[in-house]
């Protein structure tokens, strides 16, 4: 199988790295955090200037047809500069949705609004006592008249207290935990019945927990056929989890990078402690981890567009390899580097902090194995 980049998908990968290395380092990024919105639209639009945003949706709609290869060299870029902007629940979670499943008029509407960074999308999926498993979802939509309403809570929903649409994922018919009965909808943030509670993450990253009251929306709002969301929810969710798979190995590269500068002017007994073999090992064993996590990122974005049950194997094996590989790293970054190493003035603890957050969400290696057990099983 062939891994290569193509020329034009190299200058891109340059050209954004070199922005952000530009225009978002360490103090931009924490300045962006300590603000009141916790993101910034003038770096939202730069990134939609330079085509991150269009680059992987549809040429009908706006973008630039590219593939899961290009949301790679987008998210590795994003993770090593730690940018917080709505990248995943915008592109990768939500106009992947709509690309996916929704209809023509859905695509006209949405679609280039995301690639030219005017309209934000957040995708609810989450509820308390899920953990992990869309069939446990048990928000209900009932219909009324000619459309629907819905009920019921979503937590952690990424950056659902700034998106202007949310794609809800609701109980249309069934009992919770059956397969069918799914379905998803469309709803305006600002809609009557819908409250949001905003907050920081661990990593500096946003998130909401939203009450849908009595929601109403109406006929126009449902996203793909009724009752039969799973595998469109499925597929999202994969897609995500190679996304944030490939934030991991740009964050681990950047880890990397600075923990072997630190080796290399830290100096104990008169001499820089990277001369230390034992810590030149501990250096060379990063590197293969976060080469082992490349590598499996690399053929999981290559299913993505495989048969389900390859597909899922393929996402489950790196999501799992990719979670044991970032924790090495993100402990041996830490151990490292000293007591320094954990403090919020370091990037250190920053990468590590996400790094930790990226091996928890849409499954953490645990879930992740069973599935893979099951997988090769069945």
């Amino acid at each position: 199988m062939d891994f290569d980049f193509t020329d034009e998908q190299r200058q891109f990968r340059d050209s954004l790295e070199r922005y952000l290395r530009e225009a978002y380092d360490f103090d931009t990024r924490r300045a962006i955090m300590r603000s009141a919105e916790g993101w910034s639209r003038a770096q939202w639009q730069r990134l939609a200037e330079l085509g991150a945003l269009a680059i992987a949706l549809p040429e009908d709609h706006g973008g630039f047809g590219g593939n899961a290869f290009d949301t790679l060299l987008v998210m590795q870029a994003l993770g090593r500069a730690l940018v917080v902007e709505p990248y995943l629940a915008t592109v990768v979670l939500g106009a992947g949705v709509i690309a996916d499943a929704g209809n023509e008029a859905q695509k006209a509407a949405l679609l280039p609004g995301v690639g030219s960074g005017e309209l934000l999308l957040a995708v609810a999926l989450d509820e308390p006592r899920q953990r992990y498993a869309p069939t446990r979802i048990a928000m209900r939509a009932r219909r009324d008249g000619d459309g629907w309403l819905l009920s019921g809570d979503k937590t952690a929903v990424l950056h659902g207290d700034i998106a202007d649409q949310i794609i809800v994922a609701a109980r249309t018919e069934g009992e919770v935990g059956d397969a069918r009965g799914l379905s998803l909808f469309l709803v305006d943030a600002g809609a009557p019945g819908l409250r949001r509670r905003a907050y920081p993450t661990h990593d500096g990253q946003r998130a909401a927990d939203l009450h849908f009251d009595q929601v109403r929306v109406d006929a126009k709002a449902l996203i793909g056929a009724e009752h039969a969301a799973l595998p469109v929810i499925e597929k999202a969710v994969d897609a995500a989890n190679v996304a944030l798979c490939a934030e991991a190995v740009g964050n681990m590269g950047a880890l990397i990078e600075q923990t072997v500068h630190y080796l290399k002017t830290r100096k104990q007994f008169g001499v820089p402690i990277g001369s230390f073999q034992a810590l030149q090992h501990r250096a060379v064993d990063m590197y293969l981890h976060a080469e082992q996590a490349r590598s499996m990122v690399y053929l999981a974005a290559a299913k993505l567009d495989a048969d389900v049950a390859e597909r899922r194997r393929a996402v489950s094996a790196a999501k799992v390899l990719v979670s044991q590989s970032a924790r090495f790293v993100g402990q041996q970054a830490v151990q490292l580097h000293g007591g320094i190493g954990v403090t919020d003035e370091l990037p250190v603890s920053h990468y590590f902090k996400r790094l930790t957050m990226i091996t928890m969400l849409f499954g953490d290696a645990d879930h992740h194995l069973a599935l893979f057990g099951a997988q090769m099983a069945a």
